[in-house]
């Protein structure tokens, strides 16, 4: 399969999402410091936590309504309110105005908006695909997002400086293109029939027999909420996937946590390489930049050939081996004060990135019901929230424990991501077996 053979929703959903990752890294990045300059390090803490909490719940509420009501609608919504806040974040940080609290008024509404948003955008590409070409598809996003992010950081980084009115206005700009290419470009793709129709229906021939409140449109709408979610909840198969993908997460994010701690602070200067009489010395903080970027550098240019070299080896392997690749990496990483012997961690831990995470996601794409894809999509989502928050509690663990015990807990933590695959494999396994008998 080609980009021509996919599903025009999908080619546009793939570019369109390459800009917004380029636009959030580019601003988003450096709120946390903004916020830190304006209000001081303690108070910055609090103001981005608030901005977590809200972002989970427009995740749960975009979940939701996409659901109920058309992932186009949700989009636009979303992307209507992204660049709405763009704009008046522009505005308010312009010398005429500079009002930090509408700065972080906006903030706050944006990372909301475009958490209502982006169970709609993955449900969409759900429902374009077909088990067939989830990987490569799914292998194609994962490649355009690493590379927005990099090119994203990287202009943030050099306009931040004396420049952020003019990147609030960039990405304004920018928000202005996506929601466009949402209205004239993308079609609904909502399954027709779903069981939240169904439910609202039942409830509705219920409510003529009944008398109050319960009944009325309101109690309706969060009973549906509520109903939808916690059928969510009670798929064992998905929770298994949702505490994989966290600890995954949570892996992954001890790079800018305990891991960064570590070399800033213990990691010796050293020659990383020498030719004659000219050097490369780094230190922990360069050697941390060094590795984020090999990471990324390694997942652009390897992610399409892992897709063509790894498609005929089975899911099974690709999944256990990618798991004890990426956290032998990360063990490594804990530990090593070489130079040399962490840039070979990193190589390891990428390749086992490329082998695990496409085919987890075209996993979850699989066992996701037609009906509730967005709900389950935003209580996966959730995922990154609570890897946030493992990953800050190792920074204080990794206090108490030395870096051996350190990357033993990454161990344990990759035993159980392996395990929480093998639980949700083997009975697909056997079930794939007694069809075929």
């Amino acid at each position: 399969m080609n980009l021509s053979a996919l599903h025009p929703n999908l080619r546009v959903r793939i570019a369109v999402g390459f800009l917004q990752r380029l636009l959030d890294s580019m601003v988003m990045s450096f709120m946390a410091i903004y916020l830190a300059f304006e209000y001081g390090v303690a108070v910055a803490g609090v103001l981005v936590v608030t901005v977590m909490v809200l972002g989970v719940v427009g995740t749960l509420a975009g979940g939701h309504m996409s659901d109920a009501r058309g992932r186009r609608r949700t989009l636009l919504l979303g992307e209507t309110g992204v660049c709405l806040t763009f704009a008046l974040m522009a505005v308010a940080d312009s010398p005429a105005w500079h009002s930090p609290a509408i700065v972080y008024c906006g903030y706050l509404v944006n990372k909301f908006a475009a958490s209502f948003a982006m169970p709609a955008n993955d449900a969409m590409i759900l429902d374009v695909t077909t088990p067939e070409s989830r990987k490569l598809v799914y292998t194609i996003n994962y490649w355009s997002i690493n590379l927005a992010l990099a090119f994203g950081a990287l202009l943030g980084g050099f306009l931040y400086n004396g420049h952020f009115t003019l990147l609030l206005t960039l990405a304004a700009g920018g928000t202005v293109v996506i929601a466009a290419a949402t209205y004239f470009l993308i079609a609904e793709t909502k399954p027709e029939e779903t069981e939240p129709e169904k439910t609202e229906q039942g409830q509705g021939e219920r409510g003529r027999g009944e008398t109050g409140a319960a009944a009325g449109p309101r109690g309706s709408i969060l009973r549906d909420f509520a109903n939808g979610y916690r059928l969510v909840l009670q798929d064992r198969a998905f929770g298994r996937l949702l505490v994989a993908a966290t600890l995954f997460m949570s892996i992954e994010l001890q790079l800018i946590n305990y891991i960064g701690v570590r070399l800033a602070r213990d990691l010796p200067a050293q020659n990383l390489l020498s030719i004659g009489s000219w050097s490369v010395r780094v230190d922990g903080v360069e050697m941390l930049g060094i590795l984020r970027a090999e990471n990324t550098v390694l997942v652009v240019a390897l992610a399409l050939v892992a897709h063509l070299v790894l498609r005929r080896v089975p899911d099974r392997v690709r999944m256990y081996a990618g798991a004890g690749l990426f956290t032998a990496g990360y063990m490594v990483l804990a530990v090593s004060d070489t130079g040399w012997v962490l840039l070979v961690a990193a190589l390891v831990l990428t390749v086992g990135e490329l082998m695990d995470v496409p085919v987890r996601q075209a996993l979850l794409a699989d066992m996701v019901p037609a009906a509730s894809r967005t709900r389950y999509m935003a209580v996966y989502n959730l995922n990154i929230r609570v890897a946030l928050v493992v990953a800050s509690l190792c920074i204080t663990i990794g206090s108490v424990l030395p870096p051996w015990g350190m990357a033993a807990l990454y161990g344990v933590f990759g035993v159980v991501i392996i395990w929480q695959y093998h639980a949700i494999l083997t009975p697909s396994a056997a079930r794939a077996e007694l069809a075929r008998a």
